[in-house]
């Protein structure tokens, strides 16, 4: 799949964009946390290198046509405080991920980074579905979620292996029409770069987190 390059949205008082070097920052922050490196890519105890690498491989999401991976950041300051990303399915579906650094866990960071990459993705003319698969334990990011506007459809036994262990995953989902019978969440994109999909599909990758 031939994707173009990723927008900007901002709204809500973040801004969600490519990732730049300078967010070794925050991935040296989240690399002493058990709660993200545990569920995610991030590398536990990130060096310099370790930590741009990890960047790196967000570009490439992008590049080798498999998706997008976004810094979530503060509008005023630009800082990076998360990830938001997305896996494009060759069915016309994309699945979404995020996570928040503790520092701004709580003040509506997800909710608001969720909203504008969900409005955006359901605009693109491949994309007709979008999931979340959250583990029923995570209380803060169901109700992420369902703040956004997503549906809870039921649970997944034994979905995908994360920590080394087979994880039952509940299955949320977002469809355009949701959109239209519901007033826009907070977060709703304020300004943005549109994009395309074009070509073959890619099947989905594995995770519930970014």
């Amino acid at each position: 799949m031939t994707l173009s390059a990723p927008p900007r949205l901002e709204g809500g008082g973040v801004r969600v964009r490519p990732f730049t070097d300078r967010d070794v920052e925050l991935i040296y922050e989240v690399s002493a946390d058990p709660s993200i490196t545990s569920l995610t890519a991030v590398p536990p105890a990130a060096d310099a290198e370790a930590a741009l690498e990890f960047i790196r491989q967000q570009h490439a999401r992008q590049t080798e046509g498999r998706g997008y991976s976004f810094a979530i950041a503060s509008s005023d300051t630009d800082r990076a405080c998360g990830q938001i990303g997305l896996w494009l399915d060759r069915y016309e579906r994309a699945s979404l991920g995020y996570w928040v650094a503790a520092r701004r866990r709580g003040g509506g960071v997800a909710s608001a980074a969720l909203a504008l990459v969900s409005h955006w993705c359901l605009t693109l003319p491949a994309v007709h579905r979008l999931e979340l698969h959250i583990q029923p334990w995570n209380e803060g990011s169901r109700r992420t979620a369902e703040r956004v506007g997503y549906r809870r459809e039921g649970l997944l036994r034994s979905w995908q292996e994360v920590g080394g262990a087979r994880r039952d995953m509940l299955m949320y989902s977002l469809l355009r029409d949701d959109l239209a019978s519901r007033n826009a969440p907070t977060g709703q994109p304020a300004r943005g770069g549109g994009s395309s999909l074009r070509g073959g599909g890619v099947s989905r990758q594995p995770g519930a987190c970014a």
